[in-house]
């Protein structure tokens, strides 16, 4: 049985005993920063000189100082930067200001996990990831609720990691959801898994494919784009709320007899030998040494796709019926 922590198993003490420095104030950055002082903690920001985000934090009544000074002034440092950066900004501004029985915090494995950071052994080094975007676990927290949080001890140098861990679950709302114990290469592995073949990759994939056999078809994009877009999060909704059988319940006979007789198909088993490569490929380090090595010449290939996909029928359609909903705030990313 996995091991589930709530309010009652955290000191919120231990961690108000403590100087924290969160470093990045994107999106959980912010959540983090602000519910940390919100629950008492004293906590400083850590950002780049000329960043756009100095003014936002010191705006939301934080501390703002560059990395190295928030890192040598704080003993518990919490490091909320792209994946792809960490690494270069733990060598040149993070690890000569660590002093021992310092805390270094994550809130993802990656950069532990494939080794491209490799803390000193008198410093503890946890994790604790809210299983939620930033924007909401700063909302629900401010509701005075909390989003879910994993917790993982890499490394226990003060023999108390865990009882800090739990106690910043706690400070940023998620012993308020519940907070599951977990390891670094469990989260790791488990959260690219999820990214690549189901939340993002798979996910956006099977939009696209099935938007262009539709429209191939003959049938108009805008009722494409309804049937394989917009009510996907109708569905999603059902299953985040009741699992399978509570969506298969809530849809008609008629989805659910197609559930059962026609998703096998398009998931078939090429597509989960598929699924065991790329988890081998996750699990050895191959896509960990092949991002870090893109991200290294500039992600000429991301930004290609991401320039590419914008340009995309589905996206065109989409921009354009949701510009006709009054029950949504169109959302539009930056170029």
């Amino acid at each position: 049985m996995a091991t589930i922590y709530y309010d009652q198993d955290a000191d919120p003490s231990v961690i108000k005993a403590r100087n924290v420095a969160v470093i990045g104030y994107g999106s959980q950055g912010h959540a983090h920063a602000l519910n940390l002082k919100e629950s008492g903690v004293d906590v400083v920001v850590g950002l780049r000189e000329g960043s756009s985000s100095w003014a936002e934090a010191e705006q939301a009544g934080l501390t703002v100082m560059t990395p190295a000074r928030a890192a040598g002034e704080a003993n518990v440092v919490m490091l909320l930067v792209p994946d792809q950066h960490m690494g270069d900004l733990y060598k040149a501004e993070i690890a000569n200001n660590l002093d021992a029985g310092d805390a270094l915090f994550f809130a993802h494995g990656f950069n532990i996990h494939f080794e491209a950071i490799e803390p000193p052994p008198d410093v503890d080094v946890v994790m604790v990831a809210p299983k939620g975007p930033g924007h909401l676990v700063r909302r629900t927290y401010t509701e005075a609720s909390g989003v879910p949080c994993l917790l993982a001890v890499h490394q226990d140098a003060t023999g108390n990691a865990h009882s800090l861990g739990l106690s910043y679950a706690w400070a940023i709302g998620g012993t308020r959801a519940g907070v599951l114990e977990t390891t670094f290469k469990e989260e790791t592995e488990t959260d690219l898994f999820g990214e690549q073949v189901i939340l993002c990759g798979g996910v956006s994939a099977l939009i696209k494919a099935s938007f262009d056999t539709l429209v191939d078809a003959g049938y108009q994009a805008e009722s494409a784009y309804f049937e394989t877009l917009h009510e996907l999060k109708l569905i999603v909704d059902l299953l985040y709320e009741g699992g399978l059988s509570y969506m298969r319940y809530s849809v008609s006979d008629t989805a659910e007899y197609g559930d059962y007789t026609r998703g096998p198909r398009i998931v078939t088993d090429e597509t989960r030998a598929q699924m065991k490569e790329i988890l081998a490929e996750i699990q050895s380090g191959k896509f960990a040494t092949e991002w870090l090595a893109e991200a290294r010449k500039g992600a000429p290939y991301l930004l290609e796709q991401r320039a590419a996909d914008r340009h995309l029928p589905i996206e065109r359609v989409g921009a354009e019926l949701r510009d006709m909903m009054p029950f949504l705030t169109p959302k539009t990313p930056p170029e």
